[in-house]
């Protein structure tokens, strides 16, 4: 008998997955975990982005490996090839695009959340309850009534097409779903302003819509949609026969950062019976913050909001979020009956709305946990005060950019972004961007705005300091001045990573 369990035992331990030594695999995980504290607390003796040599690349073109290798030299692997040519916006000199920073909290919880290995679909579990709770406190957060749903999905992008669906269910009736969107589906159209974010045309595109039923509204001289003139758009579009079923206003412009007039687009939908959807990406966290929390205003009569935690709050990536004041009409645009899906009165199949009842996907990663851990650690009122700060080195950004002759301001900054130029043509700014970005020193990005390269800095990062944004504006105007012939700063560079 003691010969049949052991050999039933090294039959179980050859199988397995787990380490056969765990006091070897735990000194590796904890070196590994010291090496990503050490990534955050020292960022700065780094670049905020390197170009990838030709050799990283060429070492990722391997085949499928089908043989074991060392845990320790998959590790070296990554640390040699793969994080010196991150992103970058973990460092507070990464101002390209609206991406948070996050925090060593958030990156100790999703470490929990993987050995929780929770599958979010549905069920009865604590992992579910954490993500309730969370969805709770932004109903509270918005204003939003208890019958309002939420859930946690990728991104804003993909909130944003979870919202294009239900307006459209709620529009054309459940049998929408069973029988596809046919003529009455055909004459829907949605209106957006000009700056909104390129993500939902491609919500109406996926959705069976079309890119051509979403109208794009102008903008004034803020940037923020023309209300008067959505409003005649709607009447044009009624008409001549259309159904107008949805308007996605901006909280937080992806080129500059505007905030729509939400009262009035809310008070328009209200009286031509429109699905009010706001697109809040960055900016609808702007309610954690008492003095920016009053541009949301008109946010809590939306039908449903979108936004990313993993922009504004700091939450690694990834944690979007989507927010519906009608929980049942959420519902009923996902839900589907399952015999395998079947709930029960007990036993952990027990509960009545299960998270895939809410969205598209059944197999759902823990991402409520370190969104979880970082606002219970740090509280609203300590992250609304980052969101302050980034604002207000906006303005310290825009007052360098006003005082130097050498730059010029493109837009007005409503928020945390900043557009400029070096005044030389768009050749030469454009090369600027990239100059700076390959020195190490900074990352903007770049847009245009009324058909003129813009620098876009967009200031996220809660490391993110002053000494910073003087780094990108005499990092500016050397490159600018190289490029020119004018060059007056002498610019350090940091260290690069060892290779």
């Amino acid at each position: 008998m003691n010969e049949i369990i052991r050999d039933a035992q090294s039959s179980v331990a050859r199988s397995s997955l787990d380490p056969q030594d765990w006091s070897e695999f735990r000194a590796l995980a904890h070196r590994m975990l010291d090496d990503a504290i050490d990534g955050i607390a020292n960022v700065r003796a780094r670049p905020v982005w390197q170009p990838i040599p030709d050799a990283t690349r060429a070492a990722f073109k391997a085949d499928v490996p089908c043989e074991a290798s060392d845990l320790a030299e998959v590790y070296r692997e990554f640390a040699e090839h793969v994080a010196p040519y991150a992103t970058g916006n973990v460092h507070p000199g990464f101002m390209g695009w609206v991406h948070g920073g996050g925090t060593a909290v958030g990156m100790v919880a999703d470490m929990l959340a993987a050995g929780l290995n929770a599958n979010l679909g549905g069920r009865d579990h604590m992992p579910i309850e954490v993500e309730r709770q969370i969805v709770d406190w932004m109903r509270r957060l918005f204003a939003f009534p208890d019958s309002a749903s939420g859930i946690f999905v990728t991104g804003t992008s993909m909130a944003n097409l979870m919202a294009v669906l239900v307006a459209r269910t709620a529009a054309l009736g459940t049998l929408a779903r069973q029988y596809g969107i046919g003529n009455d589906g055909a004459v829907l159209t949605a209106y957006t302003s000009q700056a909104a974010h390129g993500c939902v045309s491609r919500a109406m595109d996926i959705a069976g819509l079309g890119t051509d039923a979403l109208r794009k509204t102008g903008v004034d001289a803020d940037h923020r949609i023309d209300v008067a003139a959505l409003r005649a758009q709607i009447a044009i579009d009624r008409e001549v026969g259309f159904k107008p079923f949805l308007v996605v206003a901006s909280a937080g412009t992806v080129d500059i950062g505007a905030i729509d007039d939400l009262k009035a687009i809310a008070e328009l939908c209200r009286e031509e019976g429109i699905w009010f959807h706001v697109d809040g990406a960055f900016g609808a966290l702007a309610i954690f913050s008492p003095e920016l929390a009053p541009l949301l205003g008109g946010i809590e009569l939306a039908d449903s909001i979108a936004l990313d935690f993993h922009k504004w709050g700091q939450v690694p990536y990834d944690a979007g979020f989507l927010l519906v004041r009608d929980g049942e009409q959420h519902r009923q645009a996902f839900a589907q009956p399952a015999a395998y899906l079947r709930r029960e009165a007990r036993g952990l199949a027990a509960g009545a709305v299960w998270p895939c009842d809410l969205g598209p996907d059944l197999s759902r990663g823990f991402r409520a946990l370190k969104t979880w851990f970082t606002l219970k650690t740090f509280g609203t009122d300590r992250l609304g005060a980052t969101i302050t700060r980034s604002c207000a080195l906006a303005k310290y950004l825009e007052a360098r950019v006003m005082a130097e002759p050498r730059l010029e301001l493109l837009a007005p900054v409503n928020l945390n972004i900043v557009c400029f130029r070096y005044r030389a043509d768009d050749a030469v700014n454009r090369e600027i961007v990239a100059d700076i970005q390959e020195s190490g020193i900074a990352a903007p990005s770049s847009t245009t705005l009324g058909g003129r390269f813009a620098i876009r800095a967009a200031i996220v990062n809660h490391r993110t300091e002053e000494a910073d944004i003087d780094a990108l504006v005499a990092a500016v105007l050397e490159f600018g001045g190289r490029r020119c012939g004018d060059g007056m700063i002498e610019v350090e560079a940091p260290p690069l990573a060892a290779p």
